[in-house]
C-alpha cells in the first residue's frame, strides 16, 4: 500500500518531458540556462586536483559554515553560531524534508499557504502529520484571519515562502507583525521559513526572518546556494535554526545524507569571498524587465513580480481552457512550456494563471516571447 497514494508525477517533470518531446522552449522548470560565473568554474577546475574528495563533517565543511555565518551577519546583521546553528544540506528540498521529518509527530498539523511549492506536503504525510492548506487571497496576500482560524491545539508548524514561488510576491511589515502576533498566541508552534530566493528581489528587499528577533527561538530558515549562485544542479543549501531544534534536525540528516558533496562545499566557501550577493537581484531584475517588455504587446496580462525568477501571467483574455490544458496546448501549438498555477493548490483552484521562468539567456527569452506574441 502506498504511503503517498495521492502523489503523482510532478507537474514540473510532466511539462519538461513534454517540452523535450515537442522541442519547445522550456520556461517551466526553475533553472537557469546560462553559464555559471567563470570564477566559480575555475575554482571547481582547480579543486579537482586537490584533497577535497572525502567526507566532510556531518554539519558541513567548517570554513563554509563560518562563511555562512559571515554572510548572514553582513546580509541581515544577525549573529549565528557556525557549530550549532547551521547545517549544510543537499539542496533546500532536503533541508525542508529533513526538518519536517525530524520535528513532526503523528497527528501534528502544519499550516501551508497555497499556492505552495510541492515539496512541503509529502514529508508531512510521511511523518503521519496533517497538512492544513489555506489559500492566499486572489492577489496572493495572506488573509491572517483565515490563517488564525486554521490554528488548533494540534498545530505544530506554519510554513511561509518568501519571496514566494510561484507568484513572486513578498511579505510586508504588516504580514510579519500579524505572524508574530499569531505565534505569540501559540507559543509551541514552530515556523519554517523557505527563503531560497532571498537574494532575488527587485524594487524592495524582502523581509527575512533573520531580521525578526521575536522569531529566532522557533524559526527554521532555509536558504539555497543553488538558487543564489545559479547552480541548481549542485543541490546545495543550508538551514539556520536554534540549537535545540538543530540537534533534532541533525539526527535525521546524519542518516539521510550524512554529509553533502565535498567539492561543492569547498567551491562555494571559496566563491563566497568573490561574489557580491547584492548584485544578484539587479541581475535578475534586468531579466524580469526585459522579459516583461518583450511580452508587452502580447495578449497576456502580466502580474506583479516582486522577487524570484518567475513571471506569472493571466491568459483569461485568450482562452477559457483550464490552465493545465492551456499549458499543454502552449507546448504543442506554440512551442513554449509554462507551469499551471492550479497545481500549486490543494483544491486545484484555477484563476487562469500560468508561470514562466525568466532565468534564461536573452536569446531564449526573445524567441519564447516571439512565439507567445503570436497567440
Amino acid at each position: 500500500m502506498s504511503k503517498l497514494p495521492n502523489v503523482t508525477t510532478s507537474i514540473f517533470t510532466v511539462m519538461s518531458k513534454m517540452a523535450a518531446e515537442y522541442n519547445a522552449i522550456n520556461l517551466s522548470q526553475g533553472f537557469p540556462n546560462f553559464p555559471v560565473d567563470e570564477r566559480l568554474s575555475k575554482i571547481v577546475s582547480q579543486l579537482a586536483y586537490e584533497d577535497v574528495h572525502q567526507y566532510t563533517p556531518m554539519s558541513g565543511y567548517p570554513p563554509l559554515l563560518a562563511k555562512i555565518a559571515t554572510l548572514v551577519k553582513s546580509s541581515y546583521n544577525r549573529t549565528i553560531l557556525p557549530d550549532t546553528e547551521i547545517l549544510v544540506t543537499a539542496g533546500a528540498t532536503q533541508a525542508i524534508f529533513t526538518t519536517l521529518l525530524a520535528l513532526l509527530k503523528p497527528d501534528d498539523e502544519v499550516i501551508i499557504l497555497d499556492p505552495s511549492y510541492d515539496c512541503y506536503e509529502a514529508p508531512i504525510l510521511l511523518s503521519q502529520a496533517k497538512p492544513i492548506r489555506i489559500a492566499l487571497n486572489d492577489d496572493y496576500t495572506p488573509n491572517w484571519n483565515t490563517i488564525a482560524n486554521a490554528f488548533s491545539d494540534k498545530t505544530k508548524m506554519i510554513i511561509i515562502n518568501n519571496p514566494h514561488n510561484p507568484t513572486g510576491k513578498i511579505l510586508n511589515e504588516s504580514d510579519f507583525e500579524n505572524l508574530e502576533t499569531l505565534l505569540e498566541k501559540h507559543p509551541n508552534v514552530l515556523l519554517l521559513s523557505d527563503e531560497v530566493y532571498e537574494y532575488i528581489t527587485f524594487e524592495q528587499k524582502h523581509i527575512s526572518t533573520h531580521t525578526r528577533k521575536k522569531l529566532f527561538d522557533r524559526c527554521i530558515m532555509v536558504s539555497s546556494f543553488g538558487k543564489s549562485f545559479h547552480i541548481t544542479g549542485w543541490k546545495i543549501g543550508y538551514l539556520v535554526a536554534p540549537e535545540y531544534l538543530m540537534k533534532e534536525i541533525k539526527k535525521v540528516h546524519q542518516f539521510l545524507v550524512f554529509s553533502v558533496n565535498s567539492i561543492c562545499q569547498v567551491a562555494v566557501s571559496k566563491y563566497i569571498d568573490l561574489v557580491d550577493v547584492n548584485e544578484i537581484g539587479s541581475f535578475y531584475q534586468e531579466k524580469r524587465d526585459y522579459f516583461r517588455s518583450l511580452l508587452q504587446n502580447s495578449r497576456f496580462e502580466l502580474m506583479p513580480c516582486e522577487g524570484t525568477y518567475f513571471q506569472v501571467v493571466s491568459y483569461a483574455k485568450i482562452s477559457n481552457e483550464s490552465d493545465v490544458d492551456f499549458c499543454k496546448r502552449l507546448i504543442t501549438d506554440y512551442g513554449v512550456a509554462a507551469i499551471p498555477i492550479s497545481t500549486f493548490y490543494a483544491d486545484g483552484k484555477d484563476l487562469k494563471l500560468i508561470r514562466f521562468c525568466f532565468a534564461k539567456d536573452n536569446q531564449t527569452l526573445e524567441e519564447a516571447a516571439r512565439r507567445l506574441c503570436k497567440i
